[in-house]
């Protein structure tokens, strides 16, 4: 569904080196890796965000191309850690943003907006709220929302819980992986935690500085890693409880 072919982005430095990656239909795939590596980068290049310097990118067969970017951005979904929410509207009308641009009638509106808030677990009544009415979960869930009002076949979520308190944030890693099991969309998610990406991920490709290292299963990377570096962050990334 998603084919990354040697990608490569500079900033004031190398920040992508000749990046490949195949993320097949209705997987999830997490990208991991320590702040910096260029995990996020990546993912807005395949959302179309920015611009790679060399390399192509496929979604679902077709290059992505400035002339059908917009197209293909409308199949993806996106959330970002923040939420991303337009703090000036409710939750009601960022979810309608779009849709309303691409003309849907309301009672199509209300219909889609029904079925996801039973997918999330979220209460219609909220959606009256401004975000900063809404607690982080409910801000992340409208978010998640948001990036399925147009059923698109892939999802892009950037660290979506990486500012969640921790007992919020467990419960939304519970909720992430029903829903990714029930739609059977194709997902890539960027976090930086370990667990996280073993729990929501079918498959996990680690990347350093720009590079991808490994991929495969969590016990792949944990029994087989393919360097010193992949050894040392699973290591650091133990829970001290093990050792208690």
């Amino acid at each position: 569904m998603i084919s990354v072919q040697n990608i490569s982005k500079t900033y004031d430095e190398q920040v992508l080196k000749s990046v490949s990656l195949d993320i097949p239909q209705g997987k999830t795939v997490s990208l991991i890796g320590p702040s910096g590596c260029g995990k996020s980068t990546l993912l807005r290049i395949i959302m179309g965000l920015i611009n790679a310097d060399s390399g192509d990118i496929q979604i679902n067969g077709q290059k992505l191309t400035p002339q059908n970017m917009l197209n293909l951005r409308r199949q993806m979904g996106y959330v970002i850690q923040s939420g991303g929410l337009f703090p000036h509207l409710t939750a009601r009308e960022n979810l309608t943003l779009v849709t309303g641009y691409l003309g849907w009638d309301k009672n199509k509106e209300v219909q889609r907006i029904e079925e996801l808030c039973e997918l999330t677990s979220m209460s219609v009544s909220d959606l009256n709220r401004k975000p900063d009415g809404l607690s982080g979960g409910q801000a992340q869930r409208i978010s998640l929302m948001r990036a399925l009002m147009l059923d698109p076949e892939i999802i892009l979520l950037d660290e979506p819980l990486g500012s969640i308190d921790p007992l919020v944030r467990y419960e939304l890693q519970r909720d992430l992986k029903s829903i990714f099991k029930k739609l059977k969309k194709t997902v890539l998610l960027v976090t930086h935690d370990l667990g996280e990406a073993a729990y929501l991920g079918d498959q996990i490709a680690l990347m350093k500085s720009g590079d991808i290292i490994q991929t495969g299963s969590i016990n792949g990377i944990i029994n087989n890693p393919a360097d010193a570096f992949v050894k040392k962050f699973v290591n650091a990334q133990r829970s001290p409880l093990e050792d208690v």
